[in-house]
């Protein structure tokens, strides 16, 4: 399957794991942006009935299709991971070998302890730092990782309504790290913060599981504001 460029020219974007809350979220969120998606999933048919869930709520004028991953990871450069942790790191070994020079991972992947059947509430330590970092040891070399979107509600995202969060990116890549704030952007409700370099995806991380804890006792999608940054650092 071929997959065309969307109505602004901008590049295809492969939502990896993307059948589940946080994947279909922001792939509806940039189906309605204008961009063109490629949902990914293991099975290829699940794929293609959430594309079909996204067009009924978007339009025919939606620009979505479903694929296997590995197909929807070498059909597009601007790759989406939206997994538990507990398939980060088999999935990523997976798409090593489809994965184009010069692609962009953005990763979304928070070390939650609920994956290895503890607290959904709090993170487990990852040897390379982070789960962001994991992923960066784990594709190739020309391949730039940004870690971004772990803050989010999956289940707002999948709404209408405007959110209520910024969203902090994190990467060693800058002009990767300025295209993952462009894409988030568009989504009504966020505004983007340059996080600095990749390790502090740990940090940002861990917020995840903070924020859980609190949705838990208080029943809420709760997400995050940074205040007190002049105005050109929000984009």
């Amino acid at each position: 399957m071929t997959t065309t460029s969307s109505p602004s020219g901008a590049r295809p974007i492969a939502v990896i794991g993307g059948t589940g809350p946080a994947g279909m979220g922001l792939a509806l969120r940039w189906a309605r942006a204008g961009e063109t998606i490629i949902i990914g999933s293991r099975d290829e048919q699940r794929a293609q009935k959430a594309a079909d869930a996204i067009r009924e709520k978007v339009g025919n004028q939606a620009n979505v299709s479903g694929m296997e991953n590995a197909a929807a990871c070498a059909a597009a450069d601007i790759l989406m991971l939206t997994v538990p942790f507990e398939g980060q790191a088999s999935l990523l070994k997976q798409l090593k070998p489809v994965m184009t020079e010069g692609s962009i991972l953005i990763d979304a992947t928070v070390p939650l302890a609920a994956s290895v059947g503890g607290r959904a509430s709090r993170t487990l330590g990852v040897w390379l730092g982070s789960a962001a970092q994991q992923a960066a040891e784990l594709v190739p070399k020309e391949v730039s990782v940004v870690a971004a979107f772990h803050n989010v509600s999956a289940d707002l995202l999948y709404t209408e309504a405007p959110l209520d969060c910024d969203v902090i990116v994190c990467s060693n890549d800058s002009d990767a790290a300025q295209l993952t704030r462009e894409l988030a952007a568009k989504i009504p409700g966020v505004r983007a913060i340059d996080g600095g370099p990749l390790e502090n995806a740990r940090i940002v991380e861990q917020i995840t599981a903070l924020l859980i804890g609190m949705n838990i006792r208080h029943k809420g999608h709760a997400g995050i504001r940074i205040t007190g940054l002049p105005p050109c650092a929000y984009r």
